[in-house]
């Protein structure tokens, strides 16, 4: 029997773009319910075998959207939690955008560990770690960006210095098909449409 992982990332709240979330509590916000619901929908027709989540406020939630379609519990994995950014967390990148443990973050993440927290490469272990073993049918892992990012990037064989070229946005999926230890990259940064009932639209 096949074996897929979906990655999903959480739906939009109010800091994405403007501050470095982290582990914080923050919730979605009304775009990111919407984007829950719409993900929720275009799973409608699979036949999920599993559904895991970030221990995250956020990526419960979006969980949430596709549990209640699917009729399946969420389990919450601490390995697709969000990178631990350290004092990083809560900062806006506006500020962050001086901070020279911030620049070496970015230009060697293969290497630099944020201050107080863990390295890209540990964040990126622990993910893949769950996703190598998920079992048969389809499993739905509901996460990150950079964690998102950071598997794709391992199983494509990608220094995590290329990580910003792979799309990641709020409620898309990307579809990992595994063979053996490694996957085929079925499709990325996958964005479900919204529905004219959301009350959103997509820019």
């Amino acid at each position: 029997m096949s074996r897929y992982v979906l990655l999903a990332r959480h739906g939009h709240h109010g800091e994405v773009g403007h501050v470095l979330s982290g582990r914080s509590a923050i919730a979605l916000d009304a775009q990111g319910h919407a984007e829950a619901a719409a993900l929720a929908r275009h799973l409608a027709g699979q036949d999920v075998t599993r559904l895991c989540a970030s221990p995250r406020t956020r990526t419960q939630q979006t969980a949430a959207a596709v549990a209640a379609t699917h009729r399946i519990a969420v389990e919450t994995i601490a390995a697709l939690d969000e990178v631990d950014f350290g004092r990083f967390t809560g900062v806006s990148f506006e500020a962050l955008a001086d901070d020279p443990d911030w620049r070496r973050w970015n230009e060697a993440r293969g290497e630099a560990r944020c201050p107080g927290g863990e390295t890209m490469a540990e964040a990126v272990a622990r993910a893949v770690g769950f996703v190598s073993a998920a079992g048969d049918g389809v499993t739905v892992c509901v996460s990150h960006c950079d964690v998102i990012r950071g598997v794709v990037a391992h199983y494509l064989g990608l220094p995590l210095a290329r990580i910003f070229s792979l799309g990641c946005d709020p409620g898309s999926v990307t579809t990992l098909r595994l063979e053996g230890k490694g996957a085929v990259l079925v499709s990325l940064n996958e964005r479900p449409l919204l529905d004219r009932g959301d009350g959103l639209r997509r820019g």
